[in-house]
């Protein structure tokens, strides 16, 4: 492979990405917070957040204050998860880590609340950020997680990233070892990825509730 001519990647940029179910748009504290907030707290907070690096918000004050400093970051770079159908932002997601020099990027500090977990919302949510990265330029987009965090790592392989291996003591997040499982995807596996991803976004792979026909797949 020559890369004699390669010049690196742009830094991303906040911009709304727009998909057909779902609208990322860059985190707002004043437009964002309150749903965010309630997405955040519903039924399962406990779960939600065990193997982020923040914690379950006590109160709107607090979800404010983060999104608040979180909006100003532009690494991580936020952008609020807006189900298009209610309008309401009802998770977060971020790039981060990201090198241009190299054209390496990952996606993480995800949380997405009930109304979207398993749906073709966070589908969606995936495939409008991994389609900028790669638009862009980026040759690998990264997934990590907690190697513990076992629902993670089936979405990791559900959205199509191949797992590369364990770093074992990476981290220490919240008073507890983490060793952390290493997911990615580079740029000759996008084309194929991407034709996945649209075959499955299409209407009609989903009935009147929203229930897909056929499951994600990149055959």
């Amino acid at each position: 492979m020559d890369l004699s001519d390669w010049k690196g990647a742009p830094e991303p940029e906040r911009k709304i990405l727009e998909g057909s179910y779902t609208r990322l748009a860059p985190l707002d504290a004043e437009l964002h917070a309150r749903t965010l907030f309630e997405a955040a707290t519903a039924p399962g907070a406990g779960d939600r957040f065990k193997y982020l690096f923040d914690r379950a918000p006590a109160d709107l004050t607090e979800l404010r204050g983060w999104a608040e400093k979180a909006a100003m970051s532009a690494d991580p770079l936020f952008f609020a998860v807006i189900d298009k159908a209610t309008g309401r932002a009802e998770g977060r997601q971020a790039l981060m880590r990201v090198n241009t020099v190299h054209g390496v990027i990952e996606i993480g500090s995800i949380m997405w609340g009930p109304a979207i977990t398993r749906t073709r919302v966070a589908t969606e949510a995936v495939f409008l950020l991994a389609g900028y990265a790669f638009g862009l330029g980026y040759r690998r987009l990264e997934w990590k997680c907690d190697n513990a965090n076992l629902a993670s790592k089936r979405a990791a392989e559900r959205f199509g990233f191949g797992f590369e291996g364990v770093f074992r003591r990476h981290m220490v997040v919240k008073g507890r070892n983490r060793d952390t499982a290493w997911f990615a995807i580079v740029d000759s596996d996008w084309p194929r990825l991407r034709a996945g991803y649209e075959r499955w976004l299409r209407p009609g792979n989903f009935d009147g509730s929203g229930q897909q026909l056929s499951k994600l797949s990149f055959g």
